[in-house]
């Protein structure tokens, strides 16, 4: 079995846990091991490749969580760029609505149903 991934937080994701309920942050610091250390890029139910995007290439679904994050094969490691709570349809980050990984899409009311 090849050696598992490392999984790096980025400053601004170590702030966005931060903000989280102490449940919360064990969750997905325990979700993350055991999800993104051996098969990141492995698409299933809570692992989904992103649309092209400026943020990140991976998502994982925790329940209510996101966590996006992208992944370098060549070294093995995942690095994690955002964290947050998903709302409807609207991602919450650090209290406010996040949406600089949804830059592909057209603005609400242009193109969408």
């Amino acid at each position: 079995m090849p050696d598992p991934y490392t999984i790096f937080l980025t400053e601004r994701a170590e702030t966005h846990l931060r903000a989280l309920t102490s449940y919360a942050r064990r969750m997905i610091i325990d979700s993350l091991e055991i999800h993104l250390s051996h098969q990141p890029s492995h698409r299933s139910r809570r692992i989904k490749e992103m649309r092209p995007n400026p943020v990140a290439g991976w998502e994982l679904r925790l329940g209510d969580y996101r966590v996006l994050y992208d992944v370098v094969d060549q070294r093995r490691v995942v690095q994690v760029q955002v964290i947050g709570k998903k709302v409807g349809d609207r991602l919450i980050v650090q209290g406010e609505e996040y949406s600089a990984h949804e830059s592909d899409r057209p603005e609400r009311g242009q193109g969408e149903p």
